[in-house]
């Protein structure tokens, strides 16, 4: 199906036909994604005395409890609330679902003992373009970032200088495939998300960063409409679902 969409003054031609997920689902398992030394996420059916609510147990109806934690489990999009005392949710904070995104790849640069994505390599990849999204694919991009354990394993992570590049370029909602667009071990200085958020400043209490996304090879480099789907948590991060569409000349 083919829709034709006016975005900021443009029509766009959208496929949505052809949708393109790049979450990574959430699976009681120790092959889920896991981060920040937590342990498995469970999915559980109910238990009252020797009743178990399950089908498969003889329930009429099957009825899970599921414990997980939206940072260290799977793709998540989470608001300034998830670094400020005051309590932000959201889904208080994104109340717009379609925007124009830019998908990069890059390849993070070794600085010491880390791997880093400068500013220097974003201002390469994205140039002149004006995207309200940009979605970061590192590489190399192999299916095992799909259970990946990231735990003590000093990720890649996003410099300041970087972060503030995408701010000021306009960018209001960063996605990437790693866990945290900060260095694993920081003494909790969280230098990109302050940076991106502008916590220094005037926030910016609309931008989001969503982490724990997974961009196939198949997908190009290029332009994309994304639908930013989240789950309705009261809270600063909820498990989400990204999905960029082609858009057609």
């Amino acid at each position: 199906m083919i829709a034709t969409i006016q975005y900021n003054s443009k029509k766009l031609q959208i496929d949505l036909s052809k949708p393109l997920d790049i979450s990574i689902p959430l699976r009681a398992s120790t092959n889920n994604v896991n981060a920040w030394y937590l342990d498995q996420p469970k999915i559980e059916p109910v238990k009252d005395g020797e009743w178990v609510a399950s089908v498969a147990d003889g329930a009429d109806v099957n009825f899970n409890n599921i414990w997980f934690n939206p940072h260290a489990h799977g793709t998540h999009t989470e608001c300034v609330g998830h670094i400020t005392k005051k309590v932000h949710s959201i889904n208080q904070q994104l109340k717009q679902f379609f925007y124009l995104a830019e998908v990069i790849t890059v390849a993070p640069e070794k600085k010491g003992k880390d791997f880093v994505i400068s500013k220097k390599q974003l201002q390469f990849a994205l140039g002149n373009k004006k995207r309200d999204a940009v979605v970061i694919r590192t590489i190399p991009n192999t299916i095992e970032k799909l259970s990946q354990h990231y735990s003590h394993t000093n990720p890649p992570y996003l410099l300041s200088e970087a972060a503030i590049y995408l701010r000021d370029k306009g960018v209001k909602h960063l996605l990437i495939d790693l866990p945290s667009v900060d260095k694993e071990q920081d003494n909790g200085e969280l230098l990109a998300h302050n940076a991106f958020w502008n916590t220094a400043g005037r926030t910016r209490m609309d931008a989001t960063i969503t982490e724990f996304i997974f961009v196939p090879n198949t997908v190009l480099d290029g332009t994309y409409f994304l639908n930013l789907q989240i789950a309705p948590f009261e809270n600063d991060a909820t498990p989400s679902k990204p999905v960029l569409y082609n858009i057609l000349d």
